[in-house]
């Protein structure tokens, strides 16, 4: 079976500065990869590229064996390719109940073309309660995403690729900026991807966190991969010596 992500000698340059040189990666059904770097190592143009935000400049991406051309390849196609990307802000609107921004740009409708209001709020909450474990108080269908913690946010996210068929969720800086119960939740909720038998990309600086949910590391430096290694061999005491290694 061909992998679900195969990236191939990728570059992708910002006028002089080479944000990528010649990257490779292999995403396997099932697995999650803990993408690790420091600022500016090219993490955030890795994941953009992938996502469809942005475009590469040379070499080869190939998604369920399928070419990718990269003048092509934009959110929408990632997303009907299967990846979907929960970011940093995770592009949620504040004032907006949580059903509508679990299906925001996807809603569902009838044979008149109305929004079947109903069967999205049953929907955004059976996924949101019985899949991820969410339960708190203020979680209600029409409740406002205000009023959401920092993990719930984060499982709404989630959630919303989770139930729109994603072969591939990537996860950037999910526990940044979260007290640990919510970092909990987060990590569980990484777990939770796996468990459905989904492949995922976690991006994060909280070394403990990465090693906790990824099957396999992935160094980057400079634009480039300096080094690779499996959960069995690391430890995040290991990860941090790699990463000082190569800073």
């Amino acid at each position: 079976m061909a992998p679900l992500i195969e990236l191939s000698g990728i570059t992708k340059s910002y006028g002089q500065v080479d944000a990528l040189n010649g990257v490779d990666l292999t995403l396997h059904d099932n697995e999650i990869i803990g993408l690790i770097g420091d600022n500016g190592a090219g993490k955030s143009t890795l994941i953009k590229i992938l996502s469809g935000v942005e475009t590469f400049d040379a070499g080869i991406m190939r998604i369920g064996g399928d070419a990718v051309d990269p003048g092509r390849h934009t959110v929408k196609t990632a997303r009907n390719m299967g990846i979907e990307t929960v970011f940093q802000d995770k592009s949620l609107g504040e004032s907006q109940p949580i059903w509508r921004n679990f299906f925001m740009g996807r809603h569902r409708t009838n044979a008149l073309g109305m929004i079947r209001v109903a069967h999205e709020k049953k929907e955004a909450m059976d996924v949101l309660t019985k899949v991820l474990g969410l339960k708190g108080a203020g979680l209600s269908a029409d409740a406002p995403v205000s009023v959401l913690s920092g993990g719930e946010r984060q499982g709404l996210a989630i959630g919303r690729a989770m139930y729109f068929n994603a072969r591939v969720v990537i996860l950037d800086e999910p526990t940044t900026a979260l007290a640990v119960k919510e970092v909990g939740k987060v990590l569980g909720f990484a777990r939770a991807l796996k468990a459905d038998g989904k492949s995922g990309i976690f991006v994060s600086h909280n070394l403990h966190h990465v090693h906790d949910v990824a099957d396999r590391f992935l160094f980057l430096q400079r634009g480039r991969v300096v080094h690779e290694a499996r959960k069995a061999d690391e430890t995040p005491e290991s990860l941090m010596a790699t990463l000082m290694k190569w800073s």
